[in-house]
């Protein structure tokens, strides 16, 4: 029954990075084995993503969950992911909780991180809903917008990092292009498609097609008045073969 997404707080001793963060778990336990992903993040920009294991302990309705290896993160520079392990109750009181404390090691060292206290409660929809993340070892990408089915007249605009680079355009048959870069030194590109109108046919949508030297994607990005979609795309050095 603990199945689903669960979101609020975690507070860090001081000498962290923070003396709070947002905390997003999203847990599914088979018997007693316990898998998932958590964000923790300032915002929707500024985030680590794991993935964890765990289990989970019927009769004191306590979880303990171990992150894992890190998929995706985008921090301060001055700041370190730490590796945590959680040991969470559940109580349904006023509305049910998780809580508990957690503690970890600085990434890639033996160092404590300054432990802290979980609070969560359940939601129905992720704070990362609609954020597709596709990983790619090469800096150059063409993105391809169509009007996804039926063209009806849907008008985008497009932002990069927050920085507005197509304004107003009608998708059709024909493409509105559009070309990133990244490497090592810009190692995230989010680009968020925002819906201008919703066309005859709401809502917004598009087809969206990523184009790199090395591989061809497909996506279906749909966006209204009130929710935008968004890509992020990681930058992974590409792996050195042995002679």
């Amino acid at each position: 029954m603990l199945n689903g997404i669960w979101k609020g707080t975690m507070t860090q001793a001081p000498g962290g990075c923070f003396p709070e963060y947002n905390l997003e778990l999203q847990i599914k336990i088979v018997g007693k084995q316990v898998t998932g992903v958590c964000y923790h993040y300032s915002d929707t920009r500024n985030y680590v993503k794991k993935f964890f294991e765990g289990e989970y302990h019927e009769r004191t309705k306590n979880i303990i969950i171990r992150e894992q290896n890190i998929l995706a993160f985008h921090i301060p520079e001055d700041c370190t992911p730490c590796v945590k392990t959680y040991d969470l109750w559940y109580a349904n009181s006023n509305g049910e909780l998780l809580s508990g404390d957690w503690l970890g090691k600085v990434l890639n060292t033996g160092a404590s991180c300054q432990p802290g206290h979980i609070t969560l409660s359940r939601v129905k929809e992720s704070a990362f809903e609609g954020i597709q993340e596709i990983a790619v070892d090469t800096g150059n990408i063409r993105l391809d917008f169509y009007d996804n089915g039926y063209v009806d007249d849907d008008s985008i605009s497009v932002i990069v990092n927050n920085k507005v680079v197509l304004s107003h355009e009608k998708l059709g048959a024909k493409p509105v292009t559009l070309n990133i870069h990244m490497d090592a030194a810009q190692p995230i590109q989010e680009v968020v498609m925002q819906a201008e109108n919703q066309g005859s046919i709401p809502p917004n949508t598009a087809l969206l097609i990523v184009t790199t030297p090395r591989r061809r994607y497909q996506l279906y990005l749909q966006s209204t008045q009130k929710r935008n979609a968004a890509v992020r795309f990681i930058y992974e050095a590409p792996v050195s073969k042995p002679m």
